[in-house]
């Protein structure tokens, strides 16, 4: 696809499209001027199922300057609008230019809705009725795609209904993760941990840490080796929300659980990102978002 972004095309797709225009004058030109042949009768001499005859009578002139106006349009239109390659017109009109007022025209209507929260603190404003009957809204329009309308998530997308966070859940934090986004990155540890057998034994060990089913001979084993991970995990599991690493002892598994998945994960990493939601979002709705995320799992009592 990246051989479409050259210069190139657009430069013929604005040469075509000026040809093409061109052509339909020139054409409308010489058959204008071109005189068939008639016989008597002023027909051409095509007849079709026995009695239907085609007949020589020029196009009606308000039929020929239809098409005249017609052309001469397009051309004005390619002269003020984008349509001839990369050439912006001279009204410097654009889809995304057309959007972007849109929803800041939409952003100022909706500025006094949002007033009357921006005040509030995050654990303050997850018990307004009103602000997390906004937030819901918000939610289910940005977020409920990946994390799911109970806002559950699934494999690879978190949970925000329980109390596990991977940055820290408080509220400047879920702010901070719908704002910037998050990148998260599981770098492939095989290499650092030693053999495939090695690596079985680590996963042992991490299904102990949240006594989950494991072989205990073999946790004992990867207990010495789960120090290439410790960095990331800390010693003793716990994760570490600076870095965004997940707490292995609680038994939530954002990946998939059991021996297989966690030697997958070991073996070839993982690279996880949630977007950041900034340039969509403002400040104010932001701020409500996260209450309402915030509430979730929380659940503060609702006010009206």
């Amino acid at each position: 696809m990246s051989d479409f972004t050259d210069a190139m095309w657009s430069t013929y797709v604005a040469a075509l499209t000026l040809v093409s225009i061109a052509a339909c004058l020139l054409l409308l030109w010489v058959t204008a001027r071109k005189k068939v042949p008639a016989n008597a009768g002023n027909t051409t001499g095509h007849v079709w199922d026995e009695d239907l005859t085609e007949m020589n009578n020029p196009l009606p002139l308000w039929w020929v300057w239809m098409f005249v106006i017609t052309i001469v349009f397009s051309f004005l239109y390619l002269a003020f609008y984008p349509g001839l390659g990369s050439y912006e017109g001279r009204l410097k009109w654009s889809t995304a230019g057309e959007y972007k007022a849109e929803v800041d025209k939409a952003n100022r209507d909706l500025a006094p809705l949002y007033s009357q929260f921006t005040a509030k603190k995050v654990e303050e404003l997850a018990g307004d009725v009103a602000a997390m009957a906004v937030g819901e809204r918000l939610f289910m329009n940005n977020c409920a795609q990946c994390h799911g309308s109970d806002a559950r998530g699934g494999k690879g997308f978190p949970n925000l209904a329980d109390a596990d966070w991977l940055h820290g859940g408080s509220g400047e934090k879920i702010a901070e993760s719908i704002s910037k986004g998050r990148n998260g990155t599981m770098p492939p540890m095989a290499a650092a941990v030693g053999s495939p057998d090695d690596v079985k034994n680590v996963a042992h060990y991490v299904l102990s840490l949240s006594n989950g089913p494991h072989d205990s001979v073999r946790a004992q084993l990867g207990k010495a080796k789960f120090t290439a991970c410790a960095a990331c995990h800390g010693a003793d599991g716990k994760g570490n929300p600076l870095m965004g690493a997940p707490n292995l002892t609680d038994d939530v598994w954002l990946h998939g659980w059991g021996e297989q998945a966690i030697i997958d994960m070991v073996t070839k990493g993982k690279v996880n990102q949630m977007p950041a939601q900034a340039a969509k979002l403002t400040e104010a709705q932001v701020h409500v978002l996260s209450a309402y995320v915030w509430g979730l799992s929380n659940k503060p009592p609702l006010k009206p």
